[in-house]
């Protein structure tokens, strides 16, 4: 078995500090090693060690993301985005995404939108529904769901 060097403990050992907090892709960590100034030969090591042991996994991230982000909750539109940002190859992004159960988009859209109507119920109806609209839309929800439900809500109050 080859040397390991100071470098690649020093990189091993930060990689394992940044996953106790939570799981993390590969392209995270590789983006946090280059911040440390390790070079690139130890980030391979280091990350191909990792994969090896099991300790990052991409499909294993972004199951796990999905599952958090949905509790919170959020639309996919927005999740598959963050996913992106985070470095997860589009193929995993879609795989774990199609695997989501028991997501009705309308039920959650519907539910939030009367929360916060309810809220607004002082302001004047356009003002509502466009902010409530807004709010839907940061949160990841598809649009055309959005303004079904702010339709189908609003006709009924009037």
């Amino acid at each position: 078995m080859n040397k390991r060097t100071e470098s690649f403990d020093k990189a091993r050992d930060y990689a394992f500090l940044l996953l106790k907090f939570r799981l993390r892709s590969e392209d995270e960590l590789v983006q946090r090693l280059k911040l440390k100034k390790i070079p690139a030969e130890t980030i391979k090591e280091v990350i191909s060690f990792l994969k090896e042991k099991k300790f990052i996994d991409d499909n294993v991230f972004a199951k796990a993301w999905i599952n958090s982000r949905l509790k919170r909750p959020l639309g996919l539109r927005r999740i598959k985005q963050e996913l992106r940002q985070k470095g997860v190859d589009k193929e995993i992004i879609e795989e774990q995404t199609a695997k989501v159960e028991d997501y009705t988009e309308g039920k959650i859209v519907l539910d939030l939108a009367k929360g916060r109507l309810n809220r607004l119920k002082g302001i004047d109806q356009v003002s509502a529904k466009r902010r409530v609209y807004a709010f839907l839309l940061r949160r990841g929800f598809s649009p055309e769901v959005v303004i079904d439900t702010l339709n189908q809500l609003c006709t009924q109050h009037t």
